[in-house]
């Protein structure tokens, strides 16, 4: 939220204190654990074990998502609008951690699932422009990927019309999937573990990058003096950890260690939006609309998945856990609450937002989290790409938030 509060020293501000808390949503609580309980169950029915066990890492996301508030939309905005580098920093830490534990994990070729596989794409103008489209659709639609699942998960019914126009523009992009493809194409394949050095030289390179963004986001922070970032309901003594809120660092740390886990348990990273266009072709399928025969669904991998159970969906169970987590979370946090009305200009601005996410999610092979997190976690230079390119479309898509409705970050309000 975006307070108007001015400062009179512009250099000096005051510290911002978290407010308590209110008291728990014991009902929902209750209902949120007996959905999971119930889904969780169902899940091993369907599937077996080892999705039942990714069920419970896509919980333990979005309990963690919520209490640390960890997003990527509010983070790139901040530094853009006003150049607070807080959160990006905390980004940098998460990759930094992921880095690492991907290393080990990779290196052994150890896992539950054979031999795990990192997520290695071209650097492509694919990846760029999809990811300059992600961008701008972020701003637009006032989440990204995962702050999606976990916004909805919480009761902000405002980001259902983002959730719609991702699954949207993810049902445009199966009709586009040989276009894609071509632009995929036009571009190098580099892992940066492919050295001399090997992983250790990889991880050394990345750490290299990773210290570079997190120092220039700090001078660029000091130079502009931006509002410091404001702070989330926190609950107090030992239920903290129950209730949160969670610093950045510790959200930043146990989301690096969750998509390790991911991993080793299925072989592949964390990814969130494939799901989208599985299940925006089945419910196109229960309408009596058959799009089987597009390029997308045409590929063998997508095909099975478009005839399996979505509850045999990887993706999908890890997305309906963080959904899930996210509400138990709010719900101890005192947080959930169901925003019933929706300006219309925001709805307008979620519903092309989404599309443009949707679309530039599979133009670039994933989105924040299967593209950028996952992609750098995995040594794969279009992981670095994908970021570069999706600040772009922040500088893009900032300016236009005020058309929805959006407010931005400014340099006298007293926080951001």
């Amino acid at each position: 939220m975006i307070l108007g509060g001015k400062m009179s020293v512009a250099n000096e501000r005051l510290p911002v204190l978290a407010v308590e808390a209110p008291s728990a949503r014991s009902g929902v609580i209750v209902v949120g654990t007996a959905l999971a309980a119930i889904l969780g169950f169902a899940v091993y029915h369907a599937a077996g074990w080892k999705l039942a066990l990714l069920y419970v890492v896509g919980l333990a996301l979005g309990l963690v998502l919520f209490h640390s508030r960890f997003g990527f939309t509010s983070a790139w905005r901040q530094i853009v609008a006003v150049g607070q580098g807080a959160a990006i920093r905390a980004h940098m830490l998460m990759l930094a951690v992921a880095v690492a534990l991907f290393a080990l994990i990779l290196q052994s070729g150890i896992g539950l699932s054979g031999a795990p596989k990192g997520i290695i794409l071209p650097a492509s103008i694919g990846v760029a422009l999809g990811a300059f489209i992600f961008g701008i659709g972020m701003q637009i639609g006032g989440s990204c990927a995962s702050g999606t699942l976990f916004a909805v998960g919480s009761g902000q019914t405002a980001i259902l019309y983002t959730l719609g126009g991702f699954i949207l523009g993810s049902i445009g992009s199966a009709f586009a999937a040989n276009w894609i493809g071509y632009l995929q194409s036009l571009g190098p394949t580099v892992s940066l573990a492919e050295t001399p050095l090997g992983y250790g030289g990889g991880v050394l390179f990345s750490f290299l990058i990773i210290g570079a963004i997190a120092g220039g986001s700090l001078l660029l922070q000091r130079r502009r003096n931006p509002p410091p970032i404001e702070p989330a309901p926190v609950a107090r003594g030992w239920t903290r950890v129950l209730r949160g809120a969670w610093p950045l660092w510790v959200g930043a740390i146990l989301l690096a260690v969750l998509n390790a886990v991911t991993l080793l348990v299925s072989g592949s990273p964390w990814g969130i939006t494939a799901a989208f266009a599985l299940w925006g072709a089945k419910f196109l399928g229960w309408m009596g609309i058959d799009i089987s025969n597009t390029p997308y669904w045409t590929v063998p991998k997508n095909a099975a998945a478009l005839h399996a159970s979505v509850l045999a969906d990887r993706v999908s169970v890890m997305d309906f856990g963080i959904m899930l987590g996210a509400l138990i979370a709010s719900a101890l946090a005192g947080a959930f609450v169901l925003h019933r009305a929706v300006p219309w200009k925001m709805a307008v601005g979620a519903v092309i937002g989404g599309m443009l996410m949707g679309f530039g999610a599979r133009m670039a092979g994933g989105c924040n989290i299967g593209a950028y997190f996952s992609g750098v976690a995995s040594f794969s230079l279009h992981g670095w790409l994908w970021g570069a390119a999706a600040i772009v479309g922040t500088y893009v898509g900032v300016p236009l938030r005020p058309l929805f409705g959006l407010g931005n970050p400014k340099p006298t309000d007293s926080v951001c």
